[in-house]
């Protein structure tokens, strides 16, 4: 399995994106260096996708299958496409606060930790609906990384479209997100543009 290893902190200062988003509490001291030239159009479209990729944990070829299956959904493009990312299950569960960052989210789903409407998922690309009910396993209630989560997780608004239940360990799906209910700097538009080339 492809794996990314760039420190999270130089990718997120490459992408110009907070830490806070990626889950992690922690500035670089490191001063940005000033661009030489204007970016391109290109340019632009190009650090778009790799914000999102990299935000989600999605390589090229899955990021793509997704952008696909947006094209074949009513309505915008760009808007379809961050409603899939977004409905991932191991986004899911890092936006209940089950754990800090996406990657120990993806990590928390892989081991088996997590349930949808009561049946153990371990697929973290899982996509959840309107309804669903993401829930910890109870024989996994107890484990220190998802008590330690929840702790760090205290400060962190959940979005409008989830419904957490802290002393069930449970959440449920309201709805699949909007555009504007998803908090994300991410312009779809420019991803739409540079795969229709």
């Amino acid at each position: 399995m492809a794996v990314d290893r760039t420190p999270v902190l130089k990718r997120c200062r490459a992408l110009d994106i907070d830490p806070i988003v990626m889950g992690i509490n922690k500035k670089s001291n490191r001063q940005p260096k000033r661009q030489r030239r204007q970016e391109s159009e290109y340019g632009r479209q190009l650090r778009e996708k790799q914000k999102a990729k990299f935000i989600y944990g999605v390589l090229e070829k899955q990021f793509h299958g997704y952008y696909e299956q947006a094209l074949k959904v009513e309505g915008i493009t760009g808007d379809n496409l961050m409603s899939i990312l977004e409905t991932r299950l191991d986004n899911v569960v890092f936006r209940l606060g089950f754990a800090r960052t996406r990657k120990e989210a993806r990590q928390t789903v892989r081991h088996g930790h997590i349930q949808v409407n009561g049946h153990r998922v371990d697929i973290p690309s899982y996509r959840v609906k309107g309804g669903d009910v993401v829930s910890v396993a109870p024989k996994y209630s107890d484990l220190l990384p998802i008590k330690e989560a929840i702790i760090a997780s205290e400060h962190m608004a959940v979005p409008s479209w989830l419904e957490v239940d802290i002393e069930k360990l449970s959440g449920k799906v309201l709805q699949v997100p909007s555009r504007d209910q998803i908090d994300l700097d991410i312009n779809a538009q420019l991803i739409v543009e540079l795969y229709s080339k």
